[in-house]
């Protein structure tokens, strides 16, 4: 990214060229699959992540989800269901859904972007998006796979994954 792409990234533009920029600038591999939206892939520390960003400019809505390599089977739904309210108690920002056809586990949420602005996203606020996402996905995820490998109950499966730790081993 040059200098003045930079700034300009800073000071906010089309949200989709903006997460375009953010995900190079990480080295992440991304895909612009139409101008309004974009994927790419990111590795965390449980899992490999496809993250996507809609954008909507009739609606002035990005909405942004992050999808971790879950997929949840038939047998597990009504688990995972519960854990899904029980875990979306806990978050001030976007919300954990399963899509019932595919059993996918995938994290959303969106941002209303200011029409006065021309919907313009800033390279802060982009970060803020990427990282709360990524953030609540890879903290839940140890609770997801206590109750789909674990056979843990929901409320087992929170108490022992979400354990703080004093200090330092």
């Amino acid at each position: 990214m040059t200098v003045d792409e930079y700034e300009a990234a800073r000071e906010g533009g089309a949200p989709i060229d903006i997460l375009e920029h953010y995900f190079e600038a990480h080295g992440w591999a991304n895909e612009r699959t139409s101008d309004e939206e974009i994927v790419a892939s990111f590795q965390g520390s449980w899992a490999q992540y496809e993250l996507r960003a809609v954008w909507r400019d009739e609606d002035r809505v990005l909405q942004f989800l992050a999808l971790p390599d879950i997929r949840v089977p038939a047998d597990k739904r009504g688990s995972v269901y519960e854990t899904l309210g029980l875990i979306n108690e806990q978050l001030w920002i976007g919300h954990f859904e399963m899509w019932a056809s595919s059993g996918m586990l995938l994290f959303r949420h969106a941002a209303l972007l200011d029409s006065e602005r021309d919907a313009a996203l800033t390279l802060d606020q982009a970060e803020t998006l990427v990282e709360a996402a990524i953030d609540e996905c890879e903290r839940f995820y140890p609770v997801f796979q206590f109750v789909l490998w674990g056979d843990k109950s929901p409320q087992e499966a929170i108490s022992a994954a979400l354990i703080e730790t004093q200090g330092e081993a």
